[in-house]
């Protein structure tokens, strides 16, 4: 990249306004690649891998009778090489492509066949430096194959040497790279983690690639066509072999596995459906490869969020990697792809629906958080899960279809402790209410309305339940008509309303409700109490005519009618206070510091009152001992 002055040159400057080129310290762009471009050693295998397949697709394009042949070699001492039959370089091309950083010859008159090609970014063999000290490559040219071999020698000091061999040095086209590894990389260079890698990167090339060990003895590293793609006797035959890709790949036995077949976005692949559940936080890996050659198997960003109960194996060749090529690049095409793949698994879902219960039951029992978090975005895709999605309910764990068929009237609570609270009571009392309290829930209650004429939906408050609770008789309700007036006076300074009805089930004497209004303004009220004097005008003025938090006694309970029985209105205040406490308890409420006070009060309270019974008299003792 030239440098230039911003101002007009004259005669006396002309030599400052020169243009410079850039020098490079390969040492240290070999280290800014492997500490930070680069996720680990180990792809130097892929980029020789890249490179001999990039060079047979050049040859073909030039001569499509060409021989491919791709081998890879080791030996004891760790010394690597890689032969192909491809497209080879000439001594001009070795200084101009394998001397310059960044220049590709993808880049250079080979534009309308880059489809065709791995590499994207001209990096090639850089890459190598990251393991190895010294670099070799011997090559001869498929279009001038009357000119002599060349060969290229470089070290990680960024120097390098070219000169013309013998015509017996290398007799056909193609080129063979040799690489020595560096003092402390060594590992990388044993042949079995080179087979290994080979393997892991190259197993659906295009090209037969073939692996040397000390042994000499070949094996494939190739094994296409790819396990999707293999005709089978049998679909349950197939089922097993992809399966057992999956156990290889991903560790685990799938539940299921759905094709993902896009021919118009370039992917074929598979998705494995996991066996056990799993956190929709939890970011999946995907494994990805690009041509044939393994990109990523780290993808995170392959498929919509709600997708999680998935791992994906896919081979792309429309999708574009990152500069590392191990990842995918986000843009608008990956977005496509993302959606046309949640389309799909969407597919499948719909096709169990309608075609395969049981597998379907299968998937659900493990999955349906998985599920609900798609249904939110798609009603369609609700309404069509409506007869499989389990809910906790009122009336047991049962499906929103089946239980809007009994309630059309549906209330939902924000949380799992007040759904456990009034669930029983709601149970009783034919007051159909749903758990909203876990993830997804409350937003699918919500969407009912949309896909089911004459249901209505409402969070549930207070109001809804005392109204479903069975009225006291008034001449019941006169009678006690002081109680409650004590009872009321008692509650009123903790902002909550005090109600008598009789309900089931008679173990329980009181039900603490309220809703997200009341506790908005208990907050407020509460707030309101602890501020200073401008703060405190300030929440005064936001108060609200929300209904107030409620206890409703059950009339039921012989607990609460002797309690109301009591001639002492202190000691029945304090009964009450009790009352109070033990319900906002149970409703797992937390606790105010007004509350905690009411608490230790109450508790205190009767405590003294059992120890100290002074309004009656005790058997066997006088009036002075009682005293």
């Amino acid at each position: 990249m030239p440098v230039t002055s911003s101002r007009t040159p004259d005669a006396t400057d002309t030599a400052t306004t020169a243009p410079n080129t850039f020098q490079v310290d390969l040492r240290g762009l070999v280290d800014l690649l492997s500490h930070h471009l680069y996720s680990s050693p180990r792809v130097y295998v892929r980029e020789l891998l890249q490179n001999a397949v990039d060079a047979s697709t050049a040859r073909l394009a030039l001569d499509p009778q060409a021989p491919v042949r791709i081998r890879l070699s080791v030996t004891d001492a760790g010394a690597v090489s890689i032969e192909d039959s491809g497209i080879g370089l000439t001594s001009d091309e070795v200084h101009t492509l394998l001397a310059t950083i960044g220049r590709s010859s993808k880049r250079d008159g080979l534009e309308s066949a880059r489809q065709e090609f791995l590499g994207q970014f001209g990096i090639g063999l850089l890459a190598c430096f990251v393991v190895a000290r010294q670099i070799r490559v011997v090559s001869r040219s498929a279009r001038t194959p009357e000119l002599p071999p060349v060969e290229w020698l470089a070290t990680d000091d960024g120097s390098y040497t070219v000169r013309t061999l013998p015509d017996e040095a290398r007799t056909e086209p193609g080129t063979t790279v040799y690489l020595e590894a560096r003092p402390g990389a060594e590992e990388w260079a044993t042949p079995g983690r080179v087979e290994e890698l080979a393997r892991d990167f190259g197993s659906l090339l295009p090209y037969e690639v073939t692996f040397t060990g000390p042994d000499g003895a070949q094996r494939p590293v190739t094994d296409r066509p790819a396990v999707w793609d293999r005709p089978y006797a049998t679909p349950v035959a197939r089922r097993v072999a992809l399966a057992g890709h999956c156990t290889k790949v991903f560790g685990f036995s799938p539940l299921d596995t759905i094709d993902l077949d896009l021919p118009v976005a370039g992917v074929r692949g598979v998705a494995h459906v996991l066996p056990a559940a799993t956190s929709p936080a939890h970011r999946a890996g995907h494994r990805v490869y690009l041509k044939g050659m393994l990109l990523t198997d780290r993808a995170d960003n392959l498929l919509p969020d709600w997708a999680f109960f998935v791992r994906v194996v896919l081979d792309t060749d429309t999708l574009r990697p990152t500069a590392s090529r191990e990842n995918l690049y986000d843009d608008e095409t990956l977005a496509a792809v993302r959606e046309a793949l949640g389309g799909r698994i969407r597919e499948w879902l719909a096709q169990l629906a309608a075609g395969d219960p049981d597998r379907l039951a299968s998937f659900l029992a493990v999955h349906h958080l998985g599920v609900k978090s798609l249904a939110r975005y798609d009603a369609g895709l609700l309404e069509l899960m409506l007869p499989w999605l389990p809910f906790e309910t009122s009336d047991g764990r049962v499906t929103l279809d089946d239980f809007v068929r009994a309630h059309p009237e549906v209330h939902y609570t924000r949380t799992v402790e007040e759904f456990r609270q009034v669930a029983p009571i709601a149970a009783a009392h034919g007051l159909g209410v749903i758990n909203g309290g876990y993830t997804y829930d409350a937003e699918l209650v919500a969407m009912l309305p949309q896909i089911r004429d004459g249901v209505s939906v409402a969070e549930l408050d207070a109001g809804a339940v005392t109204a479903h609770l069975d009225p006291v008789a008034p001449q019941q309700e006169l009678a006690l008509s002081s109680f409650l007036a004590t009872a009321r006076t008692k509650l009123d300074p903790l902002g909550c309303d005090v109600a008598l009805r009789a309900f089931q089930p008679v173990t329980v004497p009181a039900l603490f409700l309220d809703d997200r209004q009341a506790r908005h303004e208990r907050d407020r009220a509460a707030a309101e109490a602890d501020a200073d004097a401008l703060w405190s005008d300030i929440l005064g003025a936001l108060r609200g005519s929300a209904p107030r938090a409620r206890l409703v006694l059950n009339h039921n309970n012989p607990l609460v009618r002797r309690i109301a029985a009591i001639p002492d209105a202190a000691l029945a205040g304090t009964a009450v206070e009790s009352l109070y406490g033990q319900a906002l308890l149970m409703a797992q409420r937390p606790l105010r510091p007004a509350d905690t006070s009411l608490l230790n009060r109450a508790f205190l309270g009767l405590l003294e009152w059992a120890t100290h019974p002074l309004d009656r008299p005790v058997a066997g003792t006088s009036q002075e001992e009682q005293s």
